[in-house]
């Protein structure tokens, strides 16, 4: 028989994670690495761990991602929106916690546009009396 597992999207910014919840001791795996071996700021390895422990269920899966794109804290907030969205999978009763605690939610800022005229969306060219 098949082991159980909830899967879900997370995105943040142009970061987008594919995130598996199958039971077992609470490893995370990222693109077949560890989390610790990913990620090199402590700061990103807790922002991802932040739905399992509100949770209480850090021990209780082990969490599988594949991400891509943007850079290493858009992926890190991609990644926990995909574990928020798979723990109310998982179990319904948690969605409450998680809602409150705003992991739910999908981040929509984005990078703004460069504009004609200007070198970036909103730096302008340095001005020169002559």
């Amino acid at each position: 028989m098949a082991e159980v597992s909830y899967s879900a999207v997370g995105r943040r910014k142009k970061a987008v994670a594919r995130v598996r919840l199958v039971p077992g001791e609470g490893n995370i795996t990222i693109n077949r690495r560890s989390i610790d071996n990913y990620f090199g700021y402590e700061t990103l390895k807790t922002l991802v761990r932040q739905p399992l422990t509100l949770t209480d269920t850090l021990s209780r899966f082990d969490v599988i991602v594949r991400v891509n794109g943007g850079g290493y804290t858009g992926q890190a907030g991609a990644i926990r929106h995909g574990i928020a969205r798979s723990l109310v999978k998982a179990d319904a009763e948690l969605k409450d916690a998680i809602k409150k605690a705003g992991y739910l939610t999908r981040d929509p800022r984005m990078k703004e546009r460069k504009k004609y005229g200007l070198k970036a969306a909103r730096r302008a060219p340095q001005f020169s009396k002559r």
